[in-house]
């Protein structure tokens, strides 16, 4: 017998919300030490195979900082739920920061780069590490040629983890682009060697990369680069554009055609039809 829709269990509510840690520190030193307990906020919500990644928040109330992955169990044992504070005073900041970001960027989209930079800095006041108002506030200053600024944001950007994580791959493609455009190649090829050593097997890293380094004048290292996303994507035509107009202009030594053809085990003709 077929069983009916109503006999179906229902799918169990993954974990989302704030919760609270408690941890014992040691406060002064010698005769005048003491322990006390200290209670830390999360941000916490359940992922697949029984894990949980948890964020902390910052002096704002809004998540901030490198996320961990804890086991289910684990999370269960040391962590309780704080619904309330979540409702009362999480949640209406988190709200707030993603609106004041959502304004930035409407700005930012109509070229009122003045009006972006002033929200983009409201958010980052909230919350200094947002990858979105970081990756902003960068473009804004790169879109009006202020390099210095671009830069000091750059500096900031290529030292976050979450900066290249799937969900900003836009805003991080975006910026890299401008890095190029404003003639800052040496941080573009720092930015996306830094994305490079989180993600790989990108075919996309490669030739951006290699783009960079083809700005610089670097072709030994464009060939690298062009090698890479092609092994990893032999359809790429990006990248066979690049090694065609590297032909054209008798930018390839004979040493890097051969290696080309060696490592890809295709003759510049097929590359390059």
């Amino acid at each position: 017998m077929m069983a009916s829709s109503s006999d179906k269990t229902p799918e169990r509510e993954k974990i989302k919300g704030v919760f609270s840690s408690q941890s014992l520190k040691q406060i002064g030193t010698g005769t005048t030490a003491r322990k006390t307990l200290q209670k830390t906020y999360w941000f916490a919500q359940e992922l697949d195979n029984d894990q949980i990644e948890i964020q902390p928040l910052n002096i704002n109330y809004v998540p901030s900082g490198p996320k961990k992955i804890i086991p289910k169990d684990e999370f269960l044992n040391k962590f309780a739920p704080e619904p309330e504070f979540y409702t009362t005073t999480v949640y209406p900041k988190i709200r707030e920061l993603s609106r004041t970001v959502a304004r930035a960027e409407r700005h930012r989209k109509r070229g009122e780069t003045f009006s972006a930079e002033f929200e983009y800095g409201n958010a980052l006041r909230i919350d200094e590490e947002n990858i979105r108002a970081n990756f902003g506030l960068g473009l804004t200053y790169l879109e009006r040629g202020e390099k210095e600024k671009g830069d000091d944001i750059f500096r900031r950007l290529v030292n976050l983890d979450a900066a290249f994580e799937e969900e900003h791959k836009h805003l991080f493609n975006e910026f890299g682009i401008n890095l190029r455009k404003n003639n800052m190649f040496d941080q573009a090829v720092e930015y996306y060697g830094r994305a490079l050593t989180l993600s790989a097997n990108d075919e996309n890293l490669h030739y951006n990369i290699a783009r960079a380094y083809f700005a610089k004048g670097d072709y030994p290292r464009v060939v690298e680069h062009v090698i890479m996303s092609l092994k990893l994507n032999k359809a790429m035509p990006e990248s066979k554009k690049l090694l065609k107009y590297m032909a054209q202009k008798n930018l390839l030594t004979q040493e890097l055609h051969d290696r080309i053809t060696q490592d890809l085990n295709m003759n510049m003709e097929e590359l390059v039809q």
